[in-house]
């Protein structure tokens, strides 16, 4: 790898006020952002316009795999490769995954961002601090319950529920302060997993220190016995989880396996949470680059839709197109083909399954936003599958389609592609329309989603959530939704494949995240605290002793 100060050195940013982590990766304070492009053109020019920035997107996740964060790594490459100036910003992983089933998220084959291990795992403490302050607030708040610092406000009233980064369905449910008055307060409760902790989305959504404290301020760790919000400005905490999240505000940078700068920084779901990497690492990429490639969580109807009415909402950079990554083998899962079956050329089932890359372009195009598609290649993809693929996307409404080869080839395979993003970039052709106003209300925003992004027929309101929803706006909560539902399917249904439509969408439960400024709606069977699998690859993961190098972590 290069010097990591060489790589920071590119980005025009100044190496003495950087912050080394080791050898390989460093923090960036948010005191050392340039305050416009530092980018050289060819002319030598510099203080130019922000860079173009492109969001990476897919079309359903299926069990034959997409490949989404080594197009972004790989198109990362190949922009350089064909002389461009390209930075990267992408989610750290969460350990719950690495250590589960999906592995890890630092791309893969030739096109991956090091040092993948230690990204993959601790990396520079950032969830640590996240998780920590999580839990201490959820601490002060049993406290400020237990000895009745609050009026109106009992172990009943809490709703601040605890995280951890492990996959463990043990704690989904679970009863704490059993023993006595000297463990209390007695109460039910459970855990979700960090990457869906409010202090997650926060982190990810914050522009700086001083609007990270208002957003933890309007935490809303419970409710009193008058139905008034409490918050986590009442609790005291505030001040304590500033202390511990100072260093977890600054992004690391590190780099791709071809040496071009990578900015890893939070790591919030994109079923569960919005899915985005964070906003200050967006915007110091686009003040450092040409060209900046960032991913969104699973499907264009889960991040990509959450980048757009989230994150840019919120104040984040706004993209100038879209890449919808696609693969023969997804394509035919979704047009009914199972894994078995996978290496049998399949025309039919390839142009079936398309009706979901059709609804992905549809979903990219309707934010306003050209789409070009990357097919992700397989070795067992037939050429007529290929050139099916590529005629349906352009049929659908793609600015280019172009395959896609960084898993074995590196920027070398990915040149192609990264013409057809700075084409799309360059028509001018992009216009961002979010879904919905901030200000409509909130069962209009999700009704909307449903029968635009999701093809439902109708929303089904669980018990209770219209009151809640009605409560939230009384306290003047207009915050966008983030639609936590399975990533397997367009509908909340993961066994629906394809591009379903007339289904029914079930919400059952509603959370408001005040200080992500953001209403989460649960839809079906969603599960915030995902268990191990039979299987799981930490039955792979090892230290060997005499080398000191960690095995066995995959890497997606």
């Amino acid at each position: 790898m290069r010097p990591i100060a060489d790589v920071a050195a590119d980005l025009g940013l100044n190496v003495d006020q950087l912050e080394p982590y080791g050898k390989d990766k460093l923090k960036i304070p948010l005191s050392a952002f340039p305050t416009s492009n530092t980018f050289s053109d060819t002319s030598g020019n510099t203080g130019g316009a922000p860079a173009k920035l492109i969001v990476v997107t897919a079309i359903t996740p299926t069990p034959a795999g997409e490949g989404k964060s080594t197009t972004a790594v790989g198109l990362t490459q190949g922009l350089a490769k064909i002389g461009k100036k390209p930075v990267l910003t992408i989610r750290q992983p969460s350990l719950g995954p690495v250590f589960g089933h999906k592995g890890g998220g630092t791309g893969g084959g030739k096109s991956t961002v090091q040092p993948a291990v230690d990204i993959n795992l601790h990396f520079t403490g950032d969830f640590h601090a996240i998780e920590s302050a999580h839990n201490f607030l959820a601490a002060m708040t049993d406290n400020a319950a237990y000895r009745g610092l609050i009026e109106g406000f009992g172990p009943t009233g809490i709703t601040w529920r605890r995280v951890t980064d492990a996959e463990d369905r043990a704690l989904r449910d679970v009863v704490t302060g059993i023993g006595g008055t000297t463990t209390a307060p007695l109460r039910e409760t459970g855990f979700d997993i960090s990457s869906a902790s409010e202090i997650m989305a926060i982190m990810a959504l914050a522009h700086d220190y001083e609007d990270l404290r208002l957003r933890l301020s309007s935490i809303v760790v419970g409710w009193t016995s008058d139905r008034l919000p409490v918050c986590a400005s009442e609790i005291g905490a505030v001040g304590s989880m500033m202390a511990l999240l100072r260093d977890a505000l600054k992004p690391n940078l590190c780099q791709t396996l071809e040496g071009q700068p990578a900015i890893v920084h939070m790591g919030p779901f994109g079923n569960i949470a919005h899915g985005c990497s964070s906003i200050v690492a967006d915007k110091l990429a686009v003040n450092t680059g040409e060209y900046v490639i960032t991913e969104a969580g699973f499907g264009a109807d889960l991040g990509f839709e959450k980048f757009m009415d989230i994150k840019v909402r919120q104040g984040g950079p706004k993209p100038s197109a879209a890449v919808v990554v696609a693969t023969v083998r997804g394509l035919k899962w979704h047009g009914g083909v199972e894994l078995k079956q996978m290496g049998s050329p399949d025309v039919g089932a390839v142009r079936r399954g398309a009706e979901n890359l059709k609804n992905a372009i549809r979903i990219v195009n309707r934010f306003g936003l050209p789409a070009v598609v990357a097919i992700n290649r397989f070795p067992d993809d037939s050429p007529d599958e290929v050139a099916a693929v590529k005629k349906l996307a352009m049929e659908f409404g793609a600015a280019g389609v172009e395959e896609a080869k960084g898993f074995a080839e590196g920027g070398a395979g990915m040149t192609e592609l990264a013409e057809a993003v700075v084409s799309a970039c360059e028509s001018g052709a992009a216009d961002v329309k979010l879904l919905y106003e901030s200000d409509e209300p909130f069962f209009t925003k999700v009704e909307r989603m449903a029968k635009e992004l999701y093809g439902a027929g109708k929303v089904e309101w669980g018990p209770m959530t219209r009151t809640t929803a009605r409560r939230f706006t009384e306290n003047g909560w207009e915050f966008p939704v983030c639609m936590a539902k399975t990533h397997l399917s367009v509908s909340s249904d993961p066994k629906l494949r394809g591009a379903p439509t007339g289904h029914t969408l079930p919400i059952r439960e509603l959370r408001v995240l005040a200080g992500a400024r953001q209403i989460v709606a649960l839809a079906g069977d969603i599960i915030t605290l995902p268990g191990l699998p039979s299987n799981p690859n930490a039955l792979d993961i090892d230290l060997d002793d005499e080398s000191g190098e960690i095995t066995g972590i995959l890497s997606t």
